[in-house]
């Protein structure tokens, strides 16, 4: 089998919110069908697509590549901020650009976007291959003539990224495109800096181009046929096979290997569905499994007391047998934690006099849940199945849905980050499409 003679290593996808088309799944199939090896998905200022990306790339036996399009602020005031391509060589790189990431959010935004300081960038490199390419800072200097400027720009991000720090060239009709590419070739000679192709891509095929455009102008609020609009892509921007970026880039080979070449330097391991919990603090003397049964066993005898009847045909020892039947089942998955930690919040909750609901979906149906205050239903008044919340064939963690007060569930939240710590919490994002589900 002939070695591959070309790479993708800068592409958006449609987690770009503003300027990506690209549906996972189809690309995934289309980078088979061309016969690569590997992709890379570099999508502006997040991973959002990486689970995703990550999944379908190892399904279909081809290397997913991790990265993303950053803004990095301009020195003075005057200077604009430009791009660079950043790609995870490895575990280090891949937890320092979520964290290049969230510090764009968190502390850089400017005029909206997420943007990074260099110092930022200085001390968080490892584990990181950057490429600075048409839109990156070396660019405006190099079309302009500016040597001597280009110059020092490229010596100071080699050496942020020493031996990792490569000129992005590119060939989609844009203006400018050439000029850039021989002053990068010249000067990359020149500082013994290497070189690489990319095609830029933001769309699958060449006849999505006109459904990327109009993505553009709803971002921007525009019409396609505005005149004063800036055209910042061309209809090339999709994703060429091998043969076609070798055509041309036939002048410049070193330019495609080296994108081979990258995508063997990148190789990031994943470990999903295996839940990592905050431990909830116990008694000394005590396991989290035997506090779990402890305050179960409480918990229902409470309940058991204040009933003023049982569900029908029922005793209190079947209540035990379904308590200790299901307690055996959390136990033996590992997720008698979990329990704790949502009791604790809702507890919490309701002693500080902030409305939750009784409980709604499946996990309605679990009598630890019930014994424990998450919920407020007896599962077996209303013949409700534990099974269907949480069973031995379920590969994916089980997760109550829980409503609170919208005027006080950021106290609840802020509480949770308090208790367990603010690195061990999160907000998941949701997507919305204008799509048929």
């Amino acid at each position: 089998m002939s070695s591959p003679a070309f790479v993708h290593l800068h592409l958006h996808s449609e987690y770009s919110l503003v300027d990506g088309t690209i549906n996972v799944k189809p690309l995934v199939e289309q980078v088979d069908t061309l016969g690569m090896p590997a992709v890379a998905i570099t999508d502006a200022a997040n991973l959002y697509a990486l689970v995703k990306f990550y999944r379908a790339a190892q399904s279909q036996g081809i290397k997913a590549i991790c990265g993303s399009d950053v803004q990095v602020l301009g020195e003075g005031a005057d200077q604009p901020s430009t791009t660079l391509t950043l790609l995870v060589q490895n575990t280090i790189g891949y937890r320092n650009l979520t964290r290049l990431l969230s510090k764009g959010f968190l502390e850089g935004q400017v005029q909206g976007r997420p943007t990074l300081r260099r110092e930022w960038i200085e001390t968080l490199s490892e584990g990181l291959i950057a490429l600075s390419g048409f839109r990156g800072e070396l660019a405006p200097a190099l079309i302009a003539g500016r040597n001597d400027q280009a110059d020092a720009t490229l010596r100071y991000w080699q050496g942020v990224f020493p031996n990792r720090f490569y000129l992005e060239l590119t060939r989609t009709g844009r203006s400018g495109e050439e000029p850039f590419v021989h002053g990068a070739v010249a000067l990359a000679a020149k500082r013994d800096c290497p070189v690489v192709a990319t095609n830029d891509v933001r769309f699958l095929t060449e006849a999505d181009y006109e459904a990327h455009e109009a993505r553009v102008c709803i971002s921007e609020g525009r019409t396609l046929d505005d005149p004063r609009r800036e055209r910042r892509y061309s209809a090339e921007q999709y994703l060429r096979s091998a043969d076609e970026m070798c055509a041309l880039f036939e002048d410049i080979p070193e330019a495609l290997v080296n994108s081979v070449e990258i995508a063997k330097r990148c190789t990031l391991e994943l470990e999903l569905d295996v839940p990592k919990l905050p431990d909830y603090p116990v008694p000394e003397g005590l396991s989290t499994d035997q506090y779990f049964r402890q305050l179960s066993h409480e918990g229902l005898e409470h309940r058991l007391s204040t009933m003023t009847s049982l569900a029908p045909d029922t005793t209190r020892q079947d209540y035990i047998d379904r308590l200790d039947w299901e307690l055996d089942t959390i136990t033996e998955m590992g997720f008698a934690g979990y329990f704790l930690i949502v009791m604790d919040f809702i507890r919490w909750a309701k002693e500080n006099q902030i409305p939750v609901g009784p409980g709604r979906g499946s996990g309605a149906g679990s009598l630890v849940a019930y014994a424990l205050d998450i919920t407020g239903l007896d599962p077996l008044q209303y013949d409700l199945l534990f099974e269907r919340f949480l069973n031995p064939e379920r590969v994916s963690m089980p997760d109550f849905d829980i409503d609170f007060c919208m005027e006080n569930r950021d106290r609840v939240i802020a509480y949770v980050a308090e208790r367990y710590g603010r690195d061990a919490v999160s907000q998941i994002i949701t997507f919305g499409t204008m799509a048929a589900k």
